[in-house]
């Protein structure tokens, strides 16, 4: 039965020592934003226009926890009962005083229940208590869904790398989107 799940979710912390789980992400896509730039004397012109894909995309990855590039990592899990039915991983960026969400991620079935907003809400009050002025997160810009739920959750565009990836991220309409919530 579906329903709003959220009231029931436990947020704990994982440690280096837990069985931890490999983050497998898949999402299916009718559309993207696809990366117009042209520059001018005087000015750049940057625009991302949703359009639709000639048939939706599915794409699947892979992640774990404490990559060594995370800078001061703390993974969660959001528990309903004793399952683990989403994900968070946070890390500290000194130098520029941010935190970065490095993993955000709901188990199919379970999504859509407020597991993700609640998720939200624990990294933006731990990144509060830590003092950092932004919270910040990367997406592909074919991730409509998630693009549209960081939006709802007060992000906005802060940057973009169209070559990330690879070569052909903007042949493959997969740039790299750099969102932040200034905090």
């Amino acid at each position: 039965m579906k329903r709003d799940s959220a009231a029931e979710v436990r947020i704990v912390e994982l440690k280096k020592t837990d069985d931890l789980p490999k983050l497998i992400y898949h999402y299916v896509t009718p559309s993207y934003y696809d990366l117009s730039v042209s520059r001018e004397s005087k000015f750049w012109k940057i625009m991302l226009i949703l359009k639709p894909f000639d048939k939706p995309i599915e794409r699947r990855s892979e992640s774990v926890f404490y990559e060594e590039f995370v800078e001061e990592p703390r993974p969660f899990a959001a528990l309903l009962g004793d399952e683990q039915v989403g994900w968070l991983e946070l890390g500290y960026h000194k130098w520029n005083n941010r935190m970065r969400i490095w993993e955000i991620l709901v188990k199919e079935e379970f999504r859509r229940r407020g597991i993700g907003t609640r998720l939200m809400e624990h990294a933006i009050r731990l990144a509060r208590e830590k003092g950092a002025r932004m919270l910040i997160l990367e997406t592909q810009s074919c991730n409509v869904q998630a693009i549209s739920f960081y939006l709802k959750q007060g992000f906005e565009l802060i940057g973009f790398d169209s070559a990330a990836y690879s070569n052909e991220d903007v042949n493959k309409r997969e740039i790299r989107l750099e969102m932040g919530l200034r905090l």
